[in-house]
């Protein structure tokens, strides 16, 4: 199969043009305030609406609480949420029963030690999300840094999961080849300044994909 792109970090109508056009099959939106690529609430579910079918709209969350995301998922029309804070599998699996929809559970990486996490949550996720770990009190994502790959090579999990942390036009097709996860996802690495998509790179970094 063909892997899977999500464009993490969308906040203005180009940038989501530029992936859904280029293929993207996920468009992500971070509700995380102190990170730049936050987006508010009304211009998310307007991007939202602008999908079209088959593109799924991901709402990324750190540590939110019930009332966080139900203040969100009530307004916004999203498909699937991520979780990228520190959230346990007891937490992933209240938040999955109470709004009942698909969740992304990101797992921060620096060692091999930490993918033994991800056993932890097989049974309450539907993707998994390897990220490279942030250092100690920086955002949770979106560090543009890679981990080391190698750690992956060789593991198998119990559900689809995506590559995430560094990734970029230069480096994606390497990944690739040393890898097999079922979607790539990217941030700063198609960023023309922090925190701002640039349309001609991620339609550069979605060709990449596409050329493998």
């Amino acid at each position: 199969m063909r892997t899977q792109v999500k464009i993490c970090g969308i906040r203005e109508p180009r940038a989501q043009q530029a992936a859904v056009e280029g293929g993207a099959r996920f468009i992500g939106f971070v509700f995380y305030p102190a990170s730049p690529r936050y987006v508010s609430r009304d211009t998310a579910k307007e991007l939202a609406l602008m999908l079209p079918t088959g593109v799924k709209a991901v709402g990324l969350f750190v540590d939110s609480t019930d009332e966080e995301l139900a203040h969100i998922l009530g307004h916004v029309q999203l498909d699937m949420i991520q979780l990228h804070g520190k959230e346990t599998p007891e937490r992933v699996a209240e938040i999955k029963a109470r709004f009942a929809m698909p969740v992304i559970k990101a797992i921060s990486v620096s060692q091999a030690q930490d993918l033994k996490n991800a056993a932890r949550y097989g049974a309450v996720v539907d993707w998994l999300l390897f990220d490279t770990k942030a250092p100690a009190g920086s955002l949770p994502g979106g560090t543009g840094q890679s981990f080391d790959w190698s750690l992956l090579q060789g593991q198998s999990f119990d559900k689809p999961w995506m590559l995430s942390g560094g990734l970029n036009v230069e480096n994606v097709q390497e990944a690739l080849h040393r890898l097999s996860p079922a979607a790539v996802d990217v941030s700063s690495g198609v960023e023309r300044v922090r925190g701002v998509k640039d349309p001609d790179k991620i339609k550069a970094f979605l060709g990449a994909v596409k050329r493998l």
